[in-house]
């Protein structure tokens, strides 16, 4: 009986571990995201979600820029996939989203409230394949695996012109993988290529497991990768804190353009990547990312709706209430000297 009784309650303190460690540990980790991505402070913050490329190096900079003193808090939050950064800007958990450009299509025409209001750095965006499969043209990706970020995205779309371009439509498996994981994949032979932003394909290129095939612009000329889109609400309620914004981003261009050694610094601690790789895929080739053309238009976002529809991604190729210039045309972008000079933004 004794014994019983024993195992009884051993039985039962187990169960109370099972049970109350997890929730204790869940507790944590929330306290810590807490602490990590929402400080308290009394200055106003805008809260930015993005992903570790070239396009959205504003993120890192305004982050950094605006780390102590007073004014604007820019917050950068880290994401590993867009589909996540999606749902946390429609439930206005982040004021801003540093989002790929065919999915704030697929957001706005879903119903949510956001603007497009700034076109991040472009021309970041490249196409390797497996340097053993020793791949020199598109058409011999035939019967190949190729990875992009998201099915609603310019690489996805590019990819398939390419297929129509060669005639290979539903000759080649494209599949969708977060950017992270690409390099890694590639290495193990699980991809035979993969289209993605920087510095994700400088990753295996200089690495030795890739080769280049094409960079973006020489596919698409103009090639928009990431924008973006903030909560209209905001826009409302304080449109002059939008315009910082827009013209800090735009400014944080600039600054970068002229101090790419900086940037990359700054940016490389942000993404958890090497220094030298951010430096490759700034630089690589010289004078490839193009920083001045943020000015949101609306040609460019129809043709990339009117593709989609197109690749039956949508029904329609609606961009009604999408996007709102207005900031980005207003950003004035002399003066720039230093990383806090960024955030001193005359307007025009």
């Amino acid at each position: 009986m004794l014994r019983n009784k024993f195992w009884s309650m051993a039985s039962h303190s187990l169960a109370t571990k099972i049970v109350v460690l997890p929730a204790i540990w869940l507790l944590l980790i929330s306290l810590a995201h807490y602490y990590l991505n929402f400080e308290t402070t009394d200055r106003k913050i805008i809260r930015m979600g993005y992903m570790p490329v070239i396009t959205n190096m504003a993120a890192p900079l305004l982050d950094r820029a605006t780390m102590s003193g007073e004014g604007v808090r820019y917050k950068a939050i880290k994401y590993s996939s867009f589909s996540e950064m999606a749902e946390s800007i429609r439930n206005n958990q982040i004021d801003a989203a540093f989002m790929i450009a065919p999915l704030s299509i697929v957001l706005r025409q879903q119903g949510a409230d956001v603007k497009l209001v700034y076109i991040g750095n472009r021309h970041e965006s490249t196409l390797v394949t497996r340097k053993d499969l020793n791949i020199t043209e598109f058409p011999q990706l035939a019967g190949k695996t190729i990875a992009v970020p998201i099915r609603f995205s310019g690489h996805n779309l590019s990819a398939l012109a390419l297929a129509k371009k060669y005639k290979l439509e539903g000759e080649i498996n494209i599949v969708e993988m977060n950017p992270p994981d690409m390099a890694s994949a590639l290495a193990a032979g699980s991809l035979d290529a993969y289209y993605v932003g920087e510095p994700f394909a400088a990753k295996t290129l200089k690495s030795g497991h890739a080769s280049l095939l094409n960079y973006v612009e020489d596919v698409w000329p103009g090639f928009i990768c990431n924008l973006v889109i903030v909560n209209n609400s905001l826009i409302e309620s304080d449109p002059e804190l939008v315009q910082q914004f827009v013209s800090a981003a735009a400014r944080s261009g600039m600054w970068a353009r002229a101090n790419s050694d900086e940037a990359a610094t700054i940016a490389s601690s942000y993404w958890n990547q090497d220094v030298d790789l951010v430096n490759y895929a700034l630089n690589t080739p010289q004078n490839r990312i193009i920083f001045d053309k943020f000015i949101p238009r609306s040609d460019e976002m129809q043709d990339i709706a009117d593709r989609m529809v197109e690749n039956g991604l949508i029904s329609n190729d609606s961009i009604e209430g999408l996007i709102d210039d207005r900031f980005a045309r207003s950003a004035n972008l002399d003066g720039v000297t230093t990383l806090e000079s960024i955030l001193r933004s005359p307007t025009r």
